[in-house]
């Protein structure tokens, strides 16, 4: 055990995460994300009985944001046909976890259409698989410098 690391980081996660280097992104996933056949290159780890706003905070406790882009964070955007029909009071959680962390708040967080955060999540370096049941609650994390 280590001290200061929280326990939700399993040593496969603290490993990816130590081998991840500056602008390399890992992709947090919901429980519809196809994270299998997205993750085909890239380290996919299963956490599913724990939730995103769980994972997201215990990685940016040890994981640095890139300052060298705006929006290091990256949301998926609701589709059009789900615009008014469908809530995401989980980005607020999101938006407190990153202001927590990096002291650019909200504003390190950016969208991108459904098909284009795929796309990214094609070339992420690992996808965590997790339990979450909150719909568009896939978030992508580019990785800084210490």
């Amino acid at each position: 055990m280590l001290k200061g690391i929280p326990s939700i980081l399993s040593p496969e996660l603290l490993k990816v995460l130590c081998e991840m280097g500056h602008s390399d992104r890992i992709c947090i996933a919901d429980g519809n994300f196809p994270a299998e056949s997205m993750g085909k290159d890239a380290i996919v780890i299963r956490m599913d009985g724990h939730g995103v706003p769980e994972i997201l905070d215990a990685i940016l406790t040890v994981l640095p944001l890139d300052t060298y882009v705006d929006t290091p964070v990256t949301l998926m955007q609701l589709m059009a046909c789900d615009e008014g029909r469908i809530a995401t009071p989980i980005w607020d959680v999101y938006a407190d976890t990153v202001a927590k962390h990096d002291e650019r708040g909200r504003a390190a967080i950016g969208q991108i259409d459904r098909f284009a955060f795929y796309e990214q999540a094609k070339t992420c370096y690992c996808i965590i698989a997790t339990g979450e049941r909150a719909v568009y609650a896939n978030v992508m994390l580019q990785k800084g410098v210490v």
